[in-house]
Formats: C-alpha cells, structure tokens, sequence
C-alpha cells in the first residue's frame, strides 16, 4: 500500500521546481508592485526572490534529514532529493539578472576607464570600428524593438545626433535582434539616420549583455568611457552629458 508519509520526501522533491517557480514569480510580482523604487530596490528584490526559490528545496531536504535520523531514509527518499536539488537550478534566472544588471551599472558609472574596442556590421551590412572614431564622442545605445521607452528615446537621440555630428558626434544603435526584424522596424516604425549595428562581430558583451533598456553608453574623445545616465532617465540628461563632453578637451 501506498503511504505518503512513507514518500513524502519524493513528493517534496517532485513538487519543489514548480515550488519555486511560482514563489519566485510570486514574491518578485509583489515586491515590485510594492516598490516605491524599482530601479534603487532592484537587487534587494531579486535577493528575495532567490532565497524565497531555494525555499522548496530546503524543506525537501529537511524531511530527507528527518528521515534519515529515524532511518526511514529510502531510494524514494534519495530520488526525491535529488529532485529537490535540481530545483535550485531555477535560482541561475534571478541570480542572471543580479549580475548582468550589476555588470551593467559598473559600466555606466566608469570613470576614464579605457572603453571595450568593437568591430562589427550594422543592419545593412556596412563596417563600423569603434576604434577608427577615436577623438569623437561615441554614444552606443542599446535597444530593443520590443521596448517602448527605445521608440520614444531614438527619434530624440537621432535629432541629437544631426544637431552635432559636425561637432564630432557619433552615435550607434546596437540591438541583438534579427537583422530583418530591425530593418522591418526602422522602416515601418522608427527611422534613424545613425547606424545601427548587429552583435554579429567582435562585440563585447559590456555592450549588450545588460539588464534595463535602452541603455546609453557615453565614449569620450580618448576613447574612455564616461559616467552615463541610468536607464529610464530623463533624455535631457543624456542630451546633456553629451554636449558636455563634446565642449571638453
């Protein structure tokens, strides 16, 4: 006869991935309808939510611990913890975003710090080389088509753009997307007149392996990157930041 006390550490085990799913999506839809902050909290959120997804899997082992002591620890047993640690694996989601988006506020923060050289295509196939705008403010702004805050900050950054290329301006688009997805969209959506390059190439992952968009990358004329505003800014400040550094030295 089947006993469920007798294989509760199987059940605990079988039920601990979905467990931990629906915990963490629970807590992070919580914790974020609650914030006053998102972008400030975002670690702290995603703290929570990696301890609340290794939650199943601490009561699965537990119970193994349970029955072990009173020797009723069995192969059921045994299959259900393994079970159980696999769960964990769910937990590399949240703790992903922890580090890219912490990867990614290093790099918009870096002061004077040599920028990451690229060499790739754009959309259309033509060359581009960080490399060879050196005495030029490069802007490199990561996007997206699926991100509404991208169509609104393009046509303001491609008016930037045309205001001051004269002045030593550069500006590139960089999304990883399909080629024909974003030659869809600036035909039929957003047109810019700056080029928009593919991750295709040598791209270094500083540039696209990020966690908030659009994210705007600030090159100055020696090729160091330079303090820039934080996704979800107002575009003024970038507007800002960039003609400053276009009146340095």
């Amino acid at each position: 006869m089947f006993k469920i006390s007798n294989h509760r550490v199987l059940i605990a085990g079988i039920l601990a991935s979905p467990a931990a799913a629906f915990l963490g999506l629970l807590i992070y839809v919580v914790l974020t309808r609650a914030s006053s902050d998102r972008q400030h909290d975002f670690v702290f959120r995603l703290t929570i939510v990696t301890l609340a997804m290794v939650m199943p899997f601490v009561f699965t082992l537990l119970l193994a611990l349970s029955d072990r002591r009173r020797q009723r620890f069995t192969l059921s047993g045994k299959i259900g913890l393994a079970l159980g640690l696999l769960s964990l694996a769910l937990t590399w989601l949240p703790a992903r975003g922890l580090v890219r988006r912490s990867r990614q506020e290093r790099t918009l923060a870096a002061t004077g710090v040599k920028a990451p050289l690229f060499e790739t295509t754009d959309i259309f196939g033509k060359p581009h080389r960080l490399q060879d705008h050196l005495g030029k403010v490069v802007v490199i702004n990561a996007w997206a088509t699926w991100c509404p805050p991208c169509k609104k900050e393009m046509p303001a950054l491609d008016e930037l753009y045309r205001k001051h290329k004269d002045d030593g301006l550069m500006v590139f688009g960089l999304s990883t997307e399909d080629v024909a997805l974003q030659q869809k969209f600036v035909s039929e959506q957003v047109s810019v007149t700056y080029p928009l390059l593919t991750t295709g190439g040598n791209v270094p992952s500083e540039y696209w392996d990020i966690q908030r968009w659009p994210s705007i990358f600030l090159i100055d004329r020696q090729g160091r990157l330079q303090p820039a505003p934080q996704p979800g800014a107002s575009f003024d400040k970038t507007q800002a930041a960039v003609e400053d550094l276009l009146k340095a030295d």
